[in-house]
């Protein structure tokens, strides 16, 4: 009976690949600050690896000697907390397993930056949707699809993950006045606005300050907003394969199924998501002010300090929106936002949820493997 999982059509192989030696941890983003954090660990037996590829309890990982199918160690299984299992762009310390020539992960060294949301559903929870970028692209298309608020909280999101946000306007070929738009959103948004067309190669070449050797990008949005198009023209080749929009409402149909890091022409390195239906925010105040800083600005000459910004007297935020200094649509959003962060489990209640779903999912998968190893 075959005991492997079904990946979903992901290749994972089970060893380094015999011939096809790596291009070089440095190509994928390694570094001397990251050589410190392994050197921290204390074990001359851990090797580094990326994580380049995640689906259904496996990850694929990049070493040195090529690419490798990884699982974590008993050890780190049981002891990681919620959030602390390997993520697509994490960077890893493994051990060679002794038995199937793949490799076993004991540890992740710390993140320099995680992109969070909020766990779909009602159970309480993060969840990181990709760790270490450099620079992260809020792909929106320029059609009829076209909504500001939804880019108001990638971009909060992005900029509490750590990452540089740059809006990515795609199918510009579609759009009357792109240049218009993006003024429009750089003024709001306070981040660099790019519109471009992967059909055309309208803005390809504005993106290309960013596309540097060894700099990790990532690229969410929506399903269907061109995501993968535009990944497959930067790269010169067909990596993921795409489908066409739907005539009746102008949005794609979904692509991408799972995470995985791409090592594009030239050296920098794409991380394609799939499209998020539901992007909750967590623990983003300091990402939501600073993508509202108009709003934060204002704010700070209300009467109260305390100030909702709805019917007290001596609002400054208010008196800005009837003087049309402020757009409404934009303390709408503002307002939608922050009350979806003021409803979130305090710290400590969220730290002990956190703790038992963990140990829920550890438990789970350690019974998962067992049931696979027996049936293998």
């Amino acid at each position: 009976m075959d005991s492997q999982p079904d990946t979903g059509g992901l290749v994972l192989p089970a060893s380094p690949i015999p011939g096809r030696d790596g291009p070089g941890l440095e190509t994928w983003g390694w570094d001397e600050r990251w050589a410190a954090e392994l050197s921290a660990l204390a074990s001359p037996d851990l090797v580094p690896a990326r994580v380049i590829a995640q689906h259904r309890g496996l990850w694929l990982v990049a070493t040195a000697q090529g690419e490798a199918q990884a699982l974590p160690t008993g050890r780190f299984r049981h002891q990681a907390d919620e959030g602390e299992l390997p993520v697509v762009g994490d960077w890893v310390a493994c051990l060679p397993s002794p038995h199937d020539g793949g490799l076993r992960i004991d540890a992740v060294l710390p993140r320099r930056s995680a992109f969070r949301r909020r766990n779909a559903g009602s159970r309480v929870g993060a969840q990181i949707v990709a760790a270490n970028i450099d620079t992260l692209f809020v792909a929106s298309s320029l059609n009829r699809d076209l909504n500001p608020a939804r880019l108001e909280r990638y971009v909060a999101m992005g900029r509490e993950s750590g990452a540089e946000p740059v809006v990515i306007l795609t199918k510009a070929d579609l759009c009357d006045d792109p240049e218009g738009v993006v003024a429009r959103l750089e003024g709001e948004l306070g981040v660099a606005v790019v519109a471009l067309s992967a059909v055309s190669g309208q803005g390809l070449d504005r993106v290309a300050a960013w596309f540097s050797p060894g700099r990790t990008l990532a690229l969410v949005g929506s399903s269907g907003v061109g995501k993968s198009t535009l990944l497959n023209r930067l790269a010169g080749q067909e990596l993921m394969v795409t489908r066409e929009i739907r005539e009746d409402d102008a949005r794609g149909r979904h692509t991408t199924s799972h995470r995985e890091l791409f090592l594009l022409p030239g050296g920098p390195l794409m991380l394609d998501t799939p499209g998020m239906r539901e992007l909750g925010l967590w623990d983003a105040e300091e990402g939501l002010s600073d993508t509202f800083a108009d709003v934060a600005n204002l704010a700070i000459r209300c009467r109260f300090h305390d100030c909702s910004h709805r019917t007290e007297p001596g609002c400054a935020v208010m008196a800005a929106v009837r003087d049309g200094a402020l757009d409404a649509r934009r303390l709408r959003s503002y307002r939608r936002l922050a009350r979806e962060l003021d409803e979130q489990p305090a710290p400590s209640r969220r730290r002990e949820e956190e703790r038992k779903f963990g140990k829920y999912v550890r438990n789970a998968l350690a019974e998962s493997v067992a049931r696979k190893t027996y049936r293998g």
